[in-house]
């Protein structure tokens, strides 16, 4: 099966109350680790690639290192997206490297800003089968390129949703309903708690049109704790709780995005890896259990939250 664009996948989970996992990806492991989770589960998966990670591995390398990944799962439906494409110049670029969804982020510019600039990368995209996100709120917190202090998130505002689909084309919409990006979301005694009310609301406004949930890791406290016993300093800190993001996976939500959750899996089996074995220096032997951490993370998601083994 070649890469495939998100249309039928995310009518599939929407009529079926499921969402499909879009994890971030950085080098071959990442992407190993993931593919070979969906494929044993038979699960449809997203694997998305962020401008951060578009200038660390080089794009011509995380290319090919999905199409090889295709190939290894000739079962599963997989699509290439950009996360957060800044700009119609990065959309259009990533589209001419053959990826088969993008994302343009323009959360963050006025409402015309942002409806001119997404329907210019819907106008491009559609020509070439590329299906597009955009994004409509803005959520706190940091990860790659993407900063926003908490003070500056906004939720989405429903009222806005129809004219923005109506008046950009675009195929799934990224709403803001308190999810946070990064690994630093809430402080213990926080009750973080998914604004249910506004994605049902949007979902009114917008039947059967696909949502997507940004920011959504739950930063597990054992990840957390491994790397602090072996050197670390994080702080602790509360994620999405998974039980909200599995009742937002039963409504209109039909992509939940998974990064920072991979990076405490593979960071908390190198420190451990290495806290264990001080004189091993082959990447091979580090790197095969990040990998298996990464792939056991990847079949939780699927399995307890998005709800989508099986769905291939």
């Amino acid at each position: 099966m070649a890469l495939v664009n998100t249309k039928e996948m995310f009518k599939k989970a929407y009529e079926g109350g499921y969402a499909i996992g879009a994890f971030n990806v950085n080098n071959m492991e990442i992407i190993q680790g993931i593919t070979e989770a969906a494929g044993e589960l038979k699960a449809p998966v997203i694997l998305q690639v962020s401008k951060g990670a578009r200038a660390y591995a080089n794009p011509t390398y995380l290319v090919k290192l999905v199409e090889a990944a295709v190939a290894q799962n000739p079962d599963i439906p997989i699509t290439l997206h950009l996360d957060h494409g800044p700009s119609y110049e990065m959309c259009k670029a990533c589209i001419d490297d053959g990826f088969t969804s993008v994302m343009f982020d323009g959360s963050s510019k006025p409402f015309e800003e942002n409806v001119a600039e997404a329907a210019k990368v819907v106008e491009y995209a559609h020509k070439y089968n590329v299906t597009v996100e955009a994004e409509l709120g803005t959520l706190g917190g940091v990860e790659d390129e993407v900063s926003v202090e908490a003070d500056k998130a906004m939720y989405t505002d429903p009222e806005q949703v129809q004219d923005f689909v109506n008046q950009t084309g675009v195929d799934s919409l990224a709403i803001a309903i308190g999810t946070s990006h990064g690994a630093y979301k809430f402080k213990p005694g926080q009750d973080p708690k998914l604004r249910l009310d506004i994605l049902e609301e949007v979902s009114k406004r917008l039947p059967g049109f696909p949502i997507v949930l940004h920011g959504a890791s739950s930063v597990p406290q054992e990840f957390v704790n491994i790397i602090n016993q072996y050197g670390g300093n994080m702080p602790n800190a509360i994620g999405i709780p998974e039980s909200e993001l599995r009742k937002a996976a039963k409504m209109a939500v039909c992509k939940i995005n998974v990064d920072s959750d991979i990076r405490l899996a593979m960071t908390a089996s190198i420190r451990k890896y290495f806290a264990e074995h001080p004189d091993h220096f082959d990447p091979r032997q580090y790197l095969a259990p990040a990998r298996q951490a990464v792939k056991d993370m990847v079949a939780h998601k699927i399995t307890e939250v998005m709800g989508c083994d099986g769905k291939a």
